[in-house]
């Protein structure tokens, strides 16, 4: 009794031991899925990346049109101080023309008095 005790019981832990091993057909499962994993860690990796150049790309285009929008910025303040400075020399034209006219006048009824 004890020994057919003993075979029962080192049949059952033989039944264990072999049911807890991977058959090939396991390993080439898991096997299969790293691979899969790993490709589509690669693919991540690779779509960052692009993702990264095509931000960069972007940056750098969006540095290029604050350059030229601070440019454009500044040909419009000098346009407006040169138009503010020909309307003040437009304004003392006219006032000197007034003082003219006036000293014109001036003369002509001063002659005129004569």
């Amino acid at each position: 009794m004890k020994k057919s005790l003993l075979v029962i019981s080192m049949m059952i832990a033989l039944a264990i031991a072999l049911g807890g091993c991977a058959t090939k057909g396991d390993l080439e499962e898991a096997q299969a899925r790293e691979k899969a994993i790993a490709a589509k860690a690669d693919q991540a990796a690779q779509d960052a990346q692009d993702a990264k150049v095509a931000a960069d790309e972007a940056m750098l285009k969006a540095n290029e049109a604050v350059a030229r929008a601070e440019e454009a910025e500044e040909r419009a303040n000098e346009r407006e101080r040169i138009a503010t400075e020909k309307e003040r020399i437009a304004e003392e034209k006219a006032r000197l023309a007034d003082e003219k006219a006036k000293q014109a006048d001036e003369k002509f009824k001063n002659s005129m008095k004569k």
